[in-house]
């Protein structure tokens, strides 16, 4: 067996409220709290503040969170953390605030300078103790030692170090029921994706990965559209939060590749959610990579579709593409750059950003150069 290394993840609480329960897991001492309006306004955190308050623990809460959050609020989480002299940090939310948080216990812990860390194996000290919530089906960046935060000139800007990861992350499902269909669509289909590149990444695939990877595109695949349909089936929505979960598992130590190297632009330039862009950039990103991750994505299809096991591996594959394209459309995304507003001409530049994230490029099966990004994109269109 080829040698691998792998991140187990978080210690992990799931149920039905029990993020409350995160009160007795940290340390004594003032937390930082990282969230965004439209999570507080919900009132989603309610239980745990509440919680963390009877228990004695002070809380600076920072709600300021945006979708794509830049470097600026970084730092603003950061500093309120540091002026309220917090001992721990919990991120609640959806991938911005739970990103936020990971950094921000990350900085407050060590002191290093984030601009001294972007990239892979460069965050090297000790953060803060964290605790992460989500309340989307989707990013699993409960699970990962990856943030992500938009700098200058709309780039988006990775950290990935086991410096991270979280040591408690809870996944309560009822924080999930009633969401937006074309929230539930976009975070969903998010996560199917982490689960197709960690299964034919470039670089670290292994057993673990592979295990977690094929668990959670049959979960995500076998109740994605009754949770768009259903808002409010728990059954379905527990089913998400846990194969979203251990996407991130998967893509945590077989990092994702051209899917989301190309989606990032769509989110830095134009402010797409992250999931949708994933959904418009996945058919097109498969099928230029078909030959060469054949196999992997006819191990795939199986996964969806067990009954196409007698097939040949080109038309498993073939399949794999086709019914992921079908969830795209079945969960109501519309699946092209024009029903977004996106400009054909905008190719090249798209193209030219995408080629930022080469620690994602280096990961994917086929390599995608410029030109190739070009004609994705127009692909996509």
């Amino acid at each position: 067996m080829t040698p691998f290394t792998f991140h187990p993840g978080p210690k992990l609480l799931s149920g039905a409220g029990r993020s409350a329960e995160l009160a007795d897991k940290l340390p004594r001492g003032p937390v930082l709290f990282v969230t965004d309006p439209d999570v507080r306004r919900f009132g989603l955190p309610d239980g745990l503040l509440a919680a963390l308050e009877a228990s004695g623990r002070s809380v600076s809460l920072f709600d300021a969170v945006e979708a794509d959050p830049s470097r600026a609020t970084l730092l603003a989480a950061a500093e309120q953390g540091r002026a309220d002299a917090v001992v721990s940090v919990v991120g609640f939310g959806g991938g911005s605030p739970m990103d936020v948080a990971k950094l921000a216990a990350y900085l407050l812990g060590s002191d290093d300078d984030v601009d001294a860390i972007w990239g892979v194996g460069r965050a090297l000290g000790t953060g803060l103790p964290l605790a992460l919530v989500p309340t989307t089906a989707g990013t699993g960046s409960e699970a990962t030692p990856v943030a992500v935060i938009t700098v200058e000139g709309a780039e988006k800007r990775g950290v990935n170090s086991p410096a991270l990861i979280a040591e408690w992350a809870v996944l309560d499902a009822e924080l999930t029921i009633g969401k937006p269909r074309a929230l539930t669509a976009a975070t969903g289909i998010d996560a199917i994706v982490h689960a197709v590149e960690a299964y034919t990444s470039a670089r670290a695939k292994n057993p673990l990965s592979d295990l977690y990877a094929r668990e959670a595109l049959r979960l995500l695949g076998a109740n994605l559209l009754t949770a768009c349909d259903k808002p409010d089936d728990r059954d379905a929505r527990s089913a998400m939060l846990l194969g979203a979960h251990l996407a991130g598992l998967a893509f945590a130590n077989a990092p994702v590749a051209g899917v989301h190297a190309l989606a990032y632009p769509l989110g830095g330039l134009h402010h797409l959610p992250h999931g949708l862009s994933n959904a418009l950039m996945l058919r097109h990103v498969l099928a230029f990579n078909a030959e060469a991750a054949r196999e992997h994505y006819a191990e795939l299809a199986e996964v969806l579709e067990p009954g196409c096991a007698g097939q040949g591996s080109q038309a498993r594959a073939a399949l794999l593409i086709e019914r992921l394209a079908e969830l795209i459309t079945g969960s109501g995304l519309q699946p092209r750059l024009r029903d977004h507003g996106i400009a054909f001409d905008e190719a090249p530049r798209l193209a030219f950003e995408a080629m930022k994230q080469q620690r994602l490029l280096m990961n994917n099966p086929v390599e995608i150069r410029e030109e190739d990004a070009r004609r994705l994109y127009e692909a996509a269109w």
